[in-house]
C-alpha cells in the first residue's frame, strides 16, 4: 500500500487549501487596485508586505546556490505586484482621508511619518530620496547589469557543458541517470539566469514607479486640499507631503530588500555552505586580521584622531586575528566536508575489501597506467580530454556501422600497470594492451620512406606494422620522408576500434536488442509485434544477431531480419543456421562497407578443382565442419594472407567468394586464423555491383596434393 493510500482525508484537504492559496492571493492583489480597502485591512498588507520582504532576503541569504531557490524571480513578481497594489491602495486612502490627519491613512503609514522622519515632511524628502538613489542606482542597476552578463555568459557555456557531460557518460564516469540529472541542471541554471534577466526590470520599474507615485501623491494632494477642503497651502503641503513620504517609505523599504535579495541571488557562487558561512570562511584569514590590526594601531596613535576607538578597534582586530586560521591549515586541511557539515564520518578501514573492489559489471573498459592519465587531462581539444572526445567518436562510428549502440567505455586508471601502458577489456576479458607514450607521437612509415628514425621502435597494435615513437620535434624530418605520424590519443583509439569490430558480437546483449525493438516498435509496432517473442525468443533473436555481428554483418536493418526471420521461423533451425539463411538479404550493407557504390569491388575465388575439394571435406567432416592437414592449412592461410596484405596496403579489402554449401565452414576455419577476413557465398554477392576477381585461390600442384593428404 502506498503512502498515498493510508495518509488521512485531511491530508487532501490541507493539499488543496495549499494550492488554492496563490490564485487566491493574486486575486486579492487585483482586487486591491480597483476595490477600496478599509484603514485596518490596508495596514495588514503593509505588515505582510514587509514580512515578505524579509522572508526573501533571508532565504536568499542561506541559499547554498542560485538554483536551490529558483523560484525567485516569480516571488520577486508577486512581491512588486503586491507592492504596487498598496501604493494605489493607499493613495486613494491619502487622496480621499489625508485632510483629516496623519491618523486618517493608517497606523503604520502614520508611524514612518512620525517616527522615521520626525514629522519633518523637508527631511522625509530628502530620506525618500536617498533611498531611491541607493535603491535605483546602485543595487538594482549592479543586479541588473549581473543577472545580464551571467544570463548571456550561461547561455554561451551550455552547449560545452552539454559536451562534458556527454563525454564523462561515454567514459563510463556517469551513469545515465546521473548525466540526465546533470543535463536537467544546466537547462534549469540557464533558465534560471534569464529569468533573472527579466526580473531585474521588475524592481527597477518598481524604483521609478514609486517616485511617480510620490509625487502624484503630493501634487494632487495639495491640489484636493486646497480646491475641494480649504486649506491652507503650508497647512496643504504639511499633511499631503508626510502622508506621502510615510507611504513612499513603507513602500521603498520592502523594495529596498528585494533589491537586496535580487543583488545577492545573483552573485552567488554555488557552494556547500549558506552565505554567512561561506563569506565567514574565507574572510577569517589570519594574515588579513594582522594587517588590519597593524594600520589601526597606526591610525590610533596619530595626534588629533579619536585614538580611544581606532585602539580599541586594533584591539578587537587583534583578538580575532589571534583565533583565525591560517591559510596552511586552510590548505592543509584533509577534512573540509566534516568542516562543513559539522559532522564525522567514519573512517573506512583499510582491511575491509567490499564486492565494487573486485567486480566490475561495465561492458567495456580501458584501462591505464598513471602515466597517462594527462591524455585524459588535456583539455586542448575539448571538454573531457582529447582521448574521450577520440574514444566517442570510435563508439559513433563503430554504432553506426554495425547497426545497434556500442556501451559506454570505462576509463580508469589502474596503479598495478606500467606508467604507459593500457588495457581495453569487454567485461573481465582482456581484449588487448599495449604501452603509448603521451609526450611522443608513432610514426609508420609509408611506401616510400627510406629514412630510419631515431626512438623507440615498436609494433603497431591495430595493424601489426613496424613504428618508431618519436620526439614532437622529429615530426617534420618525419613527414618530409612519407611517414605518417599519430597522436597516442589516436593509437589508443584507433586500437580500441580494431576490437570493436572484431568483437561486436561480444558487445551486444538481450537489453541492447529490446532496445533496437523499441525503437522499430515506434514505426513497425505490429512486426515486432509478430515475430518478437511469439515466433523468436529475445533470446534467440540475440544469439541471431550475434552470429551475423561476428562476421561484420550490419544488423541495423532490423526490419528486414525480423520480416526474414518470420519467413523461417517454422523450419525449427538453429540460430546458426537463422543468420546463415538471413545473410542473402543483410550482404548489401556488408558490401557497401567493403567497397563504395562507385567502386569495384575487389573478389578472391577458388580454384574449381580446390572448391570440389573442400565440398569433399565439408562433407565428410560432418559436424566437424572443414578438416585440413596442416600443411595444406598452412599454405592457404599464407596465400590468403599475402593477397589480403598486399591489396590493404592500397586501401581496398578484398572479398573471399565460395560456395554457399561451404561457406559458413570455411569462414570459421580462415576468421580463426584472420580475423580481419571476409567470407560471402556466391548468391550473396549483388548483381548491381561490378566486380573484380583481383586473386584465386588453389593452383595445379595444390589439389592433387591436397587430394592425397585427404586419401
Amino acid at each position: 500500500m502506498t503512502l498515498t493510500e493510508t495518509a488521512p482525508a485531511g491530508g487532501s484537504f490541507i493539499g488543496a487549501v495549499s494550492n488554492a492559496i496563490l490564485p487566491l492571493g493574486i486575486l486579492v492583489i487585483v482586487a486591491m487596485m480597483v476595490l477600496p480597502l478599509p484603514i485596518f485591512l490596508l495596514d495588514m498588507f503593509f505588515v505582510v508586505n514587509i514580512l515578505l520582504s524579509l522572508l526573501i532576503l533571508m532565504v536568499a541569504l542561506h541559499s547554498y546556490r542560485p538554483l536551490d531557490f529558483s523560484s525567485f524571480p516569480s516571488l520577486l513578481l508577486i512581491a512588486t505586484v503586491l507592492r504596487l497594489a498598496l501604493n494605489v491602495a493607499s493613495t486613494r486612502i491619502v487622496l480621499t482621508e489625508g485632510h483629516a490627519g496623519g491618523a486618517a491613512a493608517g497606523k503604520v503609514i502614520q508611524a514612518f511619518g512620525d517616527f522615521v522622519i520626525a514629522g519633518n515632511f523637508a527631511v522625509g524628502i530628502f530620506v525618500f530620496v536617498i533611498l531611491v538613489i541607493i535603491n535605483l542606482m546602485v543595487i538594482t542597476k549592479g543586479a541588473g547589469r549581473v543577472s545580464e552578463v551571467t544570463a548571456r555568459f550561461t547561455l554561451d557555456a551550455m552547449p560545452g557543458k552539454q559536451m562534458a557531460i556527454d563525454a564523462d557518460l561515454n567514459a563510463g564516469l556517469l551513469t545515465p541517470e546521473q548525466a540526465t540529472h546533470r543535463r536537467s541542471e544546466v537547462t534549469d541554471e540557464a533558465n534560471f539566469y534569464g529569468s533573472m534577466d527579466g526580473a531585474s526590470k521588475f524592481v527597477k520599474g518598481d524604483a521609478v514607479a514609486g517616485i511617480l507615485i510620490l509625487v502624484i501623491n503630493i501634487v494632487g494632494g495639495m491640489i484636493i486640499g486646497i480646491a475641494q477642503h480649504g486649506l491652507s497651502p503650508m497647512m496643504a503641503a504639511e499633511t499631503y507631503i508626510l502622508l506621502s513620504i510615510g507611504d513612499g517609505l513603507v513602500a521603498q523599504i520592502p523594495s529596498l530588500l528585494l533589491s537586496i535579495a535580487t543583488a545577492i541571488i545573483v552573485t552567488r557562487v554555488s557552494s556547500k555552505t549558506d552565505m554567512a558561512r561561506h563569506i565567514g570562511k574565507q574572510v577569517n584569514l589570519k594574515r588579513a586580521w594582522i594587517s588590519v590590526t597593524g594600520v589601526l594601531l597606526v591610525l590610533g596613535l596619530i595626534p588629533g584622531m579619536p585614538n580611544l576607538l581606532f585602539l580599541g578597534a586594533a584591539l578587537g582586530a587583534g583578538i580575532i586575528a589571534n583565533f583565525a586560521r591560517s591559510e596552511t591549515e586552510n590548505e592543509d586541511s584533509s577534512e573540509p566536508a566534516q568542516e562543513e557539515t559539522g559532522t564525522e564520518e567514519p573512517k573506512v578501514s583499510q582491511e575491509l575489501i567490499s564486492p565494487e573492489d573486485v567486480t566490475d559489471y561495465s561492458a567495456l573498459s580501458i584501462q591505464i597506467g598513471y602515466g597517462l592519465i594527462k591524455l585524459l587531462e588535456d583539455s586542448a581539444s575539448g571538454p573531457g580530454g582529447s582521448l574521450v572526445s577520440r574514444i566517442t567518436g570510435v563508439r559513433r562510428e563503430v554504432s553506426q556501422a554495425m547497426g545497434f549502440v556500442v556501451p559506454g567505455v570505462r576509463i580508469r586508471d589502474d596503479l598495478s600497470l606500467p606508467a604507459n601502458q593500457y588495457r581495453i577489456r569487454i567485461g573481465q576479458i582482456i581484449l588487448g594492451e599495449d604501452v603509448v607514450y603521451p609526450d611522443r607521437k608513432l610514426a609508420l612509415p609509408g611506401s616510400q620512406s627510406n629514412r630510419k628514425l631515431k626512438g623507440i621502435e615498436v609494433k603497431d597494435p591495430s595493424f601489426g606494422l613496424d613504428a618508431v615513437w618519436i620526439l614532437p620535434n622529429q615530426q617534420d624530418e618525419a613527414e618530409a620522408d612519407e611517414y605518417i605520424v599519430v597522436e597516442p590519443e589516436s593509437v589508443m583509439a584507433t586500437h580500441l576500434s580494431q576490437l570493436l569490430y572484431k568483437k561486436a558480437a561480444d558487445l551486444i546483449g538481450p537489453d541492447d536488442v529490446q532496445a533496437l525493438l523499441d525503437n522499430l516498435s515506434k514505426v513497425s509496432p505490429t512486426l515486432v509485434e509478430s515475430v518478437v517473442p511469439k515466433l523468436v525468443p529475445l533470446h534467440v533473436l540475440t544469439a541471431v544477431l550475434r552470429e551475423l555481428l561476428a562476421e561484420r554483418v550490419p544488423v541495423a536493418d532490423l526490419r528486414r531480419i525480423l520480416e526474414g526471420l518470420s519467413a523461417i521461423s517454422g523450419r525449427n533451425l538453429t540460430p546458426v543456421e537463422m543468420a546463415e539463411s538471413l545473410r542473402s538479404k543483410l550482404a548489401p550493407l556488408l558490401v557497401q562497407q567493403v567497397a563504395p557504390l562507385s567502386a569495384t569491388l575487389p573478389l578472391i575465388t577458388l580454384e574449381p578443382e580446390f572448391e570440389q575439394l573442400m565440398m569433399r571435406t565439408v562433407a565428410q567432416g560432418g559436424e566437424a565442419g572443414l578438416i585440413l592437414e596442416n600443411g595444406l592449412a598452412e599454405r592457404i592461410l599464407s596465400a590468403l594472407s599475402e593477397t589480403l596484405e598486399t591489396y590493404a596496403a592500397e586501401g581496398r579489402q578484398p572479398v573471399l567468394v565460395v560456395a554457399q554449401r561451404i561457406r559458413r565452414h570455411f569462414s570459421n576455419f580462415v576468421r580463426t586464423h584472420l580475423p580481419d577476413a571476409i567470407v560471402m557465398s556466391v548468391n550473396e554477392v549483388p548483381d548491381s555491383r561490378r566486380i573484380e576477381v583481383v586473386a584465386t585461390l588453389g593452383d595445379a600442384s595444390t589439389v592433387p596434393q591436397a587430394e592425397s593428404n585427404l586419401e
